[in-house]
């Protein structure tokens, strides 16, 4: 267990979609890995929807649209690959990879008690997961009561957008990190 006290999930890719939870010092050390590997897609994902915010909800979307998938392929390189996902999706480009469908089922079915995963996978590689958690600042673009203007961009943009209706605290839906175990 790490110094926080936080206690990290492990994934059996082989035994299927079984979550159990466990203390381990290994993966405390992977789950760090993990987590740096995310940092920078969610510092510069940050930025980007924070800049977009400044011109407006509708700015934000735009930077989701089209920064979010940028930066995640600048990040995605020497074996890594990052991304978001979510069980209600806006886009359809950010579904999840099969591994990390197992986790958000399980962390939809935790309550708040939302801790990292580290999943082991085939061929050497390592996944890591982290959820998102709804804030105020999210429900102006995934709330209930969405502006009639934005709301229009949305359907527009994403016929099929089913990432409203969430309050503060609700499960976003997870960053997800997969790297090789030697990295």
């Amino acid at each position: 267990m790490n110094s926080s006290g936080s206690i990290f999930c492990c994934l059996s890719a082989l035994l299927g979609a079984v979550l159990a939870t466990v203390a381990v010092g290994a993966d405390d050390l992977v789950a760090e890995r993990g987590a740096e590997l995310l940092s920078p897609f969610k510092k510069d994902l940050q930025q980007a929807l924070i800049a977009g915010m400044q011109d407006g909800p509708e700015s934000a979307i735009r930077a989701c649209k089209e920064k979010a998938p940028q930066i995640a392929d600048a990040l995605s390189v020497d074996g890594v690959l990052v991304g978001r996902t979510s069980h209600k999706l806006r886009n359809p480009a950010n579904t999840a990879p099969n591994w990390v469908t197992p986790v958000l089922e399980a962390y939809l079915s935790m309550g708040s008690a939302r801790t990292p995963a580290v999943v082991p996978l085939a061929d050497n590689r390592i996944g890591y997961v982290e959820p998102i958690v709804m804030q105020a600042l999210c429900l102006n673009c995934h709330g209930d009561a969405l502006q009639p203007e934005l709301a229009a961009r949305i359907r527009e943009d994403y016929p099929q957008d089913a990432a409203t209706g969430f309050s503060v605290g609700d499960l976003r839906g997870v960053f997800w990190a997969e790297f090789p175990a030697d990295y």
